[in-house]
């Protein structure tokens, strides 16, 4: 398929004009112009790159792209090294943020309820989930099946109920929304990262807290609309899972 078409595809499919985000969403570095095959990862790290190369792939789909508004503007180091990677062997580098966490079908979020079995019962929009399990089970028993979904377990942050059956949850680095999930009388609230007083929050507002992992819960979206762009079009799709302990 032509890049411009896939573009203007992940573009009107992950409606990006709805979100306000800390970087730029669609295509970040630009390739050649037909594409045929695609490598989807979390994050556009060198060697997810090096992978790419080796793999002849024309475009590369991520969550984690560049051009943070956080980072320095300038070129240079290990920013020079992929991006000079990139342009020398001609592939398109799409990055989607906030978009491929909101999405209600392919989104992280959405993806996330599924693994989990929960039925979604979100009382207004936004990023944060709420979802409600058929019926309530042991704490222990719930954090074995997050373990089991994303192959790595979770830090627990004890202050909830013994049994749970209501769960909040938003992926990546969104620790500061469990005032929400609190808000929402939740028995748990899971995301991928932690900080010191989220510890203090779960144990003092009776709610249990999982910390799953960042990146563990950032590769369920980009495999999900890598896999809906090769059932959609004639482009193969090939996710690589590059190890992050974070």
């Amino acid at each position: 398929m032509l890049r411009d078409e896939l573009h203007k595809y992940l573009n009107e499919t992950l409606n990006i004009k709805d979100f306000k985000d800390y970087a730029p969403n669609g295509l970040q570095v630009e390739g050649k112009g037909e594409i045929r095959k695609i490598v989807t990862g979390v994050t556009a790290c060198q060697a997810l790159i090096d992978k790419a190369i080796e793999l002849d792939a024309d475009a590369i789909l991520v969550h984690h792209g560049y051009f943070w508004k956080s980072e320095p503007e300038v070129i240079t180091g290990f920013k020079q090294k992929r991006i000079k990677s990139l342009l020398e062997n001609d592939i398109n580098l799409f990055g989607y943020h906030l978009p491929l966490d909101g999405h209600e079908e392919l989104g992280n979020n959405a993806q996330l309820g599924k693994l989990w079995h929960l039925e979604d019962i979100t009382p207004q929009p936004g990023l944060v989930r709420l979802g409600q399990l058929e019926r309530e089970m042991p704490i222990e028993t719930f954090i074995d099946t997050v373990t089991t979904s994303l192959e790595r377990e979770p830090l627990h942050l004890p202050g909830g109920p013994d049994k749970v059956k209501t769960i909040a949850w938003c992926s990546g680095g969104a620790q500061g929304y469990i005032d929400q999930a609190i808000a929402w009388n939740a028995d748990i609230f899971i995301s991928g990262e932690v900080s010191e007083q989220t510890t203090h929050l779960a144990k003092e507002c009776g709610i249990h807290y999982l910390a799953a992992g960042h990146h563990a819960t950032e590769r369920v979206g980009v495999k999900a609309l890598g896999e809906h762009l090769q059932q959609t079009f004639d482009v193969e799709c090939i996710f690589v899972d590059i190890a992050n302990p974070v």
